[in-house]
């Protein structure tokens, strides 16, 4: 396999992409992990490193990480990344490893969150398949999204709605492992959705047997992932229920609604 998740710390996801013998790693919190893969690798170099935004655990292991290897590292413009890095704006494209990563303003999360996308052709010459590969940090989970720290609901519902419209076919690589709690709130949203239920079996299996759940692909995404699907009329009503909403509130409220119940779900 030439795309790895590492684990980190309780449920982060440090990601691999081999690329011949050079590695792209993304997001890492800490170096260890990648250290440890490496050792078990001698022929690979680690080439390049992306960041999506500036929390520790996506930063934390950059530095040892860049001393050690001499990698470039590639992040989001406006946001402190451990220096020096390439600072890098949606609409860009760079080059890392041989290949040519394009990258998306998402903020909502941060202010400053940015995603890399791979097109297939891409990742088919990395190797890793003829999907799409996205690497989302916080911004879109499986099942859910990251919570508004730094970003407005208007700003998250747009960066949701700009992935929501890459291929189908797109392999969501996101940075936690937060799939099986973001299920239960999405079948209590959405009790009657059939898709979601059979695909929470499946995650749930894949648990107890100790594989990850990700990568998620974007088209099952749509189908099962309220936070894709707050405009959905099922999804709409459910959150007019529970939040007591105006029957005039607008698709940014709802959107909010629907992120403040996930913070207080249990």
């Amino acid at each position: 396999m030439t795309l790895v998740p590492l684990p980190a710390f309780a449920d982060n996801y440090i990601w691999t992409l081999q690329v011949g013998t050079h590695v792209v790693v993304v997001d890492p919190g800490e170096a260890r992990p990648v250290f440890d893969w490496l050792a078990l690798r001698p022929d690979l170099t680690l080439a390049a490193i992306l960041v999506t935004h500036h929390h520790g655990d996506h930063t934390g292991g950059v530095a040892a990480l860049r001393d050690a290897t001499g990698a470039a590292v590639f992040g989001p413009a406006t946001e402190q990344i451990p220096e020096p890095f390439t600072r890098c704006r949606g609409g860009e494209r760079i080059g890392a490893a041989g290949l040519q990563w394009d990258v998306i303003d998402v903020p909502g999360h941060t202010a400053g969150h940015i995603a890399f996308w791979l097109t297939a052709e891409q990742a088919q010459a990395a190797g890793a398949g003829a999907a799409p590969l996205l690497f989302c940090g916080d911004t879109l989970f499986s099942g859910g999204c990251g919570r508004l720290f730094e970003g407005t609901p208007a700003q998250m519902l747009a960066s949701l709605d700009t992935l929501a419209a890459l291929p189908g076919e797109t392999r969501v690589c996101c940075a936690h492992e937060y799939t099986l709690s973001n299920l239960r709130f999405a079948q209590a949203v959405e009790p009657g959705n059939a898709e979601l239920a059979r695909y929470a079996a499946w995650c749930s299996a894949q648990r107890e047997a100790g594989r990850p759940t990700l990568p998620a692909e974007l088209q099952t995404e749509r189908r099962i992932n309220p936070f894709l699907r707050s405009r959905e009329a099922c999804v709409t009503s459910a959150v007019h229920r529970h939040a007591a909403l105006p029957a005039h509130a607008d698709e940014v409220a709802v959107f909010a609604a629907l992120r403040q119940w996930k913070n207080d779900f249990r």
